[in-house]
């Protein structure tokens, strides 16, 4: 019984929210079928300090991705001085970036990787030392990832 109540009321909320959009946060369902999951997009005010971070939820094999998927490019480091001197403060993270840049951001070090300061040591070597070899690991993963579709 509590589960439907609470099922009726995340309903009347997610319709509420569809329907009177807030400034600052945009919400929706993770699958239709299921109003206990839900997706939060929060929308820093803009002056945050808080950066956004980028996951990719499928396999990549990139010096610049971690393992667990997440993305290490400059712009998305916590603003301010590098604590490790790698970076100026004008390449870090700053409110006047938007989704545009960001995702250009990305595809650019898709293309273009930063070996110099791995997220993915083991990627970076590949990428250096055995260029064929990583190629090869790239493919499997973007293969992997276009049948996930």
């Amino acid at each position: 019984m509590a589960a439907s109540q609470a099922s009726l009321l995340l309903q009347k909320q997610l319709k509420d929210l569809c329907k009177n959009p807030v400034d600052g946060f945009s919400a929706g369902l993770v699958d239709e079928n299921n109003i206990f999951e839900w997706s939060v997009t929060i929308i820093g005010p803009p002056d945050t300090l808080y950066p956004p971070t980028v996951k990719f939820t499928s396999e990549i094999w990139h010096p610049n991705v971690y393992t667990d998927g997440r993305v290490c490019i400059s712009i998305l480091h916590p603003p301010g001085e590098d604590p490790n001197g790698y970076e100026l403060a004008s390449e870090r993270w700053t409110p006047v970036h938007t989704v545009e840049s960001i995702v250009l951001s990305i595809i650019s070090m898709l293309s273009s990787p930063n070996d110099e300061s791995p997220a993915n040591v083991e990627a970076a070597k590949e990428w250096r030392d055995r260029r064929e070899d990583f190629k090869k690991k790239v493919s499997r993963c973007v293969r992997k990832s276009q049948e996930m579709l």
